[in-house]
Formats: C-alpha cells, structure tokens, sequence
C-alpha cells in the first residue's frame, strides 16, 4: 500500500470552513510528498448568509488554487453528486474520474426547466441537454473515464 491524503464530500452542501480544511490538507500533502485522493458528492457549496459571511467564494478559490498548484498528484473520483463550484473546487484537472452512477452539473434539470418555463414533463430531455451523465463527461474531456462499480 501507498500512503495518501484524502478529501471527502458527504452529499451535503460544502461550507466554507470545509473547502479551508480541503485547501490545507492538499498543501500540506504537496509539502509532505503524499499524493491526493478526492472523493467529489456535493449538491454544491453552502449559499445562505452564513456561507457567504464566512467567505465561501474566497474558500473556493484558494481549494482551486490548492489543487491545481499541487506537485504531488491529485487525483478525483465523483462518487455521486457533482453540483457546481462547490464540486468543481474538489476536481484535478485532467486526473477526474467518474462512477456510472454519479454526474456533474452547474444545475439540476428541474431547475432548467423551470428557469426555461418548461413542463415538468420536459424535464428528462433538458437533463439530456445538459449532459450530465458519466459518460458525457468522458465525451467532453471533464473525466478519464467511468470506473466500474463494486461487483
């Protein structure tokens, strides 16, 4: 076995004190030699007052600069929900992989549609045209590839 530092998301919104805590765990990874493993399920980051009090588009920020400043390898795997920034900020370029279960997207279909005044009934054609899927994000160069799921 290898010694990594890793990073997780537990499907809730992320709030800025953990995209902090994800920032200093990549650096100080990087200063130490040991790669990185983000496990990427989010709806997105946290967006009440709070959130936005306690500096949460700064926090991202520097969770993007973090990872893509890195030397030692990170790599991610979106192990569920992909939402926006708040997933983003977890992703390593070029080094994402994807299960065949999860999806990335800057926002859900039953949101675009309502925002397009569409029917409820349209809502599985916009989530085609938003490319959410797995595989879209292999198509489109966002992952590497879709990792098989546990037998």
């Amino acid at each position: 076995g290898r010694t990594v530092a890793y990073a997780a998301q537990c499907g809730t919104a992320t709030r800025p004190a953990g995209f902090r805590t994800a920032a200093r765990l990549v650096r100080t990874a990087d200063r130490l030699g040991i790669p990185v493993l983000t496990l990427i399920d989010t709806p997105g980051a946290a967006n009440d007052a709070a959130a936005e009090q306690g500096g949460a588009g700064p926090a991202i920020a520097d969770l993007f600069a973090a990872v893509a400043e890195a030397e030692v390898p990170v790599t991610s795997l979106l192990i569920g929900e992909g939402g926006s920034g708040g997933a983003l900020a977890l992703a390593a370029p070029g080094h994402l992989w994807v299960t065949p279960d999860s999806y990335f997207s800057v926002i859900a279909p039953e949101l675009a549609a309502a925002i397009l005044k569409r029917p409820p009934e349209e809502i599985p054609a916009t989530a085609d045209a938003l490319r959410l899927r797995p595989q879209d994000a292999v198509e489109l160069g966002v992952a590497r590839g879709v990792v098989p799921g546990a037998a």
